[in-house]
């Protein structure tokens, strides 16, 4: 059962955009804003709290937990789309009196970074996308599986395994907190609910941001990407890399889908050199 298992620790709340929302709050200075990725269990802490210290002794690192996911509301009745959480991250930003920031966005959030700085560039100071979707690929097994996920301990760490390059940094706390979240009632059905069902008996594509879209960003931008993302091919960034004017790019090696979590002292050092050029 759930209960057994120790679930993530509630940050503070404010209201954004109609939904009570749940987020972590650290250092000061240039606000950092880390935006998590997707997935059954999925969590701002559970994506970044092995990071926020490190970014928190240079910047102000906010790490919310966005519509639907983690500790914030779900409403059953909302329309969860990429233009209402790039308004729930705008009314968000504006709840804890942040004018403009630099978005760090793990996978999904990295598309919600991309649409937020195309939406409205007047409040994003930089762009750092992590395995970010782009382009079009082939759907991956790590895609594919969080949305056919039946809750259980076994099940989540068969997912997890999936994301990083050495399957040994999924711990069974890791796994614990993210499968109490996901084990809730009708938290899988709500996932389900915030995510399309993948197209296909065992193939399929995944389209993130065109070409065009890609375009449109005007904000500085660094693409950090693992060498052995099995989620999202290096080939993404790669593209993101390609048309987003200016862009720079850091590929880790031996490493997955989760650069915060593998390479968390490389990659904070990364953010730092970048963001600290930012106002």
């Amino acid at each position: 059962m759930a209960e057994h298992y120790q679930a993530v620790p509630p940050g503070l709340t404010v209201h954004a955009a109609g939904h009570r929302t749940n987020y972590y709050d650290d250092g000061a200075g240039t606000p950092v804003v880390l935006l998590h990725g997707s997935g059954p269990g999925v969590s701002a802490f559970s994506n970044w709290h092995g990071v926020t210290p490190l970014l928190a002794q240079n910047f102000r690192t906010i790490a919310p937990d966005i519509a639907g996911y983690g500790l914030t509301e779900f409403q059953s009745d909302g329309h969860y789309d990429i233009k209402l959480w790039a308004a729930h991250l705008l009314a968000f930003l504006d709840a804890v009196e942040v004018e403009r920031a630099v978005l760090v966005g793990n996978s999904f959030g990295g598309a919600l970074a991309i649409a937020t700085a195309v939406f409205a560039p007047e409040r994003v100071a930089g762009l750092v996308l992590l395995g970010t979707p782009a382009g079009e690929f082939p759907m991956t097994t790590g895609l594919r599986s969080g949305w056919y996920y039946e809750p259980s301990p076994e099940n989540m760490r068969a997912i997890l395994e999936e994301f990083p390059f050495d399957p040994a940094i999924v711990t069974d706390e890791m796994v614990g907190q993210r499968y109490a979240l996901s084990a809730r009632p009708g938290a899988q059905e709500a996932f389900r609910r915030l995510v399309p069902e993948p197209s296909g008996a065992g193939g399929g594509s995944v389209r993130g941001a065109s070409a065009g879209f890609l375009a449109k960003v005007s904000a500085p931008t660094m693409i950090v990407h693992g060498r052995e993302d099995r989620v999202v091919p290096l080939e993404a960034g790669l593209f993101a890399g390609q048309h987003i004017p200016g862009a720079d790019m850091h590929v880790f090696g031996h490493c997955g889908h989760w650069v915060q979590l593998e390479r968390p002292e490389a990659f904070a050092q990364q953010v730092a050199l970048f963001a600290g050029g930012l106002v």
